[in-house]
């Protein structure tokens, strides 16, 4: 091997090996994601935070309806089917 080939290697290696480590470091910064999957993951996360929402409203009307201190009459089990039946109706837009 000559020295002029020998120089060229060493000077490569040390090209790779810089645009390696900098990658990495780039890659460290972002957490690893591209730009594409940060928005997908804050997309998901958003409608995550609706749904769980959602489902705050349900249990709170939930135990209302489980604890309504009235005995159960034959308007309060209409009121109730009715109210049962907005839900899902709610639900199903």
């Amino acid at each position: 091997m000559s020295l002029w080939t020998m120089i060229f290697l060493i000077v490569l290696v040390s090209c790779v090996t810089s645009i390696f480590v900098e990658r990495q470091k780039t890659l460290r910064k972002t957490g690893g994601l591209g730009e594409a999957d940060r928005r997908a993951l804050e997309e998901e996360r958003s409608r995550a935070r609706s749904e769980i929402a959602e489902l705050r409203e349900r249990v709170k009307v939930l135990e209302r309806i489980a604890t309504d201190g009235h005995t159960l009459g034959a308007s309060d089990t209409r009121r109730i089917a009715a109210e049962i039946d907005a839900l899902r109706e709610e639900q199903n837009r």
